[in-house]
């Protein structure tokens, strides 16, 4: 079988990660239309090759020996809008930058995403890690996800019902990992008050005496805040070569918590999940089990902005990557009994023991 597209062999991946690690795509791909993403799924699998589909590449441990099949990029494009009721739904193309689409709605006065600015990445990724921060997760306004079936090629909504969500997971990424394209996804946005629920917006609207803000209030609120912590790109800043979050909050029961703040003497930053369970600061357990911000292990290291965020301070290979993730999990789990969960995707790392005991979360 034919491939329409262009083919690239041996593409190197860490230009297209924020990361900047790991190695080469054996074969690369990249589809503008839904059309020529079922022709490059029909071809991998025609040559008994793994796919991998690739967005922004925001979100990517790659691994050194890099991918050994066919890489699909993922470059839709659209965006548009239309009215339901009171409500805009906004539908936006898979390759469409995230950041923009953040931007499109504060720019239309619409409440619902306004605290996911400065994310990097591409729309296709956000059902897929059920991306949120400050007090939002996509999954609150999803409406539905446009897939295409890897298994027999064909085109279906999924309705927010039937994605799987829960903290930072879906089905897409799941139980489902290996078999759906996102291709588009539409979001329910309404003129309303914007979300204002996390302790650092709520401080920069008390620092600027903003009694009533509005949308375009909280994403420069958010903007600040995550450029203060080193998250959003900047090809100038060495901190921000990272996925961002490495490891999730973990959301631990209430009984744990309680322990945990009588061991160890202070009151445990956290945030009420339900009535029991409670979810603490990953970058609080990781400070206090040693690692402070700024900390170096050869050519990787934490941010000096935010712990949360490992970074390749140059030359760094996914092998150096892993090792200090390791170091840290477990330092973590030998202080506090609680082991933390990464958050980005790793590619090429199957059956990699070190990478299954990363993905594993637990108290």
């Amino acid at each position: 079988m034919s491939l329409p597209l262009p083919l690239q062999e041996h593409v190197p991946l860490a230009p297209l990660t924020t990361l900047g690690l790991g190695g080469a795509a054996r074969w690369f791909a990249r589809a503008t239309s839904i059309d020529a993403g079922r022709d490059a799924v029909a071809w991998a699998a025609s040559q008994r090759l793994p796919l991998f589909v690739l967005g922004g590449g925001s979100n990517l441990v790659v691994s050194d020996a890099g991918w050994p099949g066919l890489v699909l990029h993922v470059a839709i494009a659209g965006l548009r809008t239309e009215q339901d009721r009171n409500d805009t739904l906004l539908t936006a193309a898979a390759g469409e930058r995230w950041d923009d689409v953040v931007a499109r709605a504060v720019a239309d006065n619409l409440a619902g995403i306004e605290c996911l600015s400065g994310i990097p990445g591409t729309v296709g990724g956000t059902p897929v890690q059920n991306v949120g921060a400050y007090g939002q997760e996509v999954a609150d306004t999803i409406v539905d996800v446009t897939v295409l079936d890897r298994h027999d090629g064909t085109v279906s909504h999924t309705a927010n019902r039937d994605c799987g969500f829960s903290y930072r997971m879906s089905r897409f990424k799941a139980a489902d990992a290996d078999r759906f394209v996102v291709c588009g996804v539409t979001y329910r946005l309404r003129q309303d008050a914007p979300t204002v629920a996390y302790p650092d917006v709520i401080a920069f609207m008390k620092e600027r005496a903003i009694m009533s803000p509005g949308v375009r209030d909280v994403r420069e609120a958010v903007m600040a805040i995550r450029k203060r912590k080193g998250m959003v790109l900047d090809g100038a800043d060495p901190d921000t070569r990272s996925v961002g979050s490495f490891f999730m909050n973990p959301i631990v029961p209430r009984a744990v918590h309680n322990a945990l703040c009588e061991t160890e003497k202070v009151a445990v930053p956290s945030f009420r999940v339900d009535v029991d369970a409670v979810k603490i600061p990953a970058a609080w357990l990781i400070e206090h089990a040693g690692f402070s911000r700024g900390f170096t292990d050869g050519p990787v290291g934490l941010s000096t902005k935010h712990p949360l965020a490992l970074v390749n301070r140059g030359g760094a290979s996914a092998a150096d990557l892993i090792a200090l993730a390791l170091r840290i999990k477990r330092q973590v789990a030998d202080r506090f009994g609680i082991l933390l969960r990464t958050e980005p995707v790793f590619v090429g790392f199957a059956g990699n023991a070190d990478v299954e005991y990363l993905s594993r979360a637990g108290a």
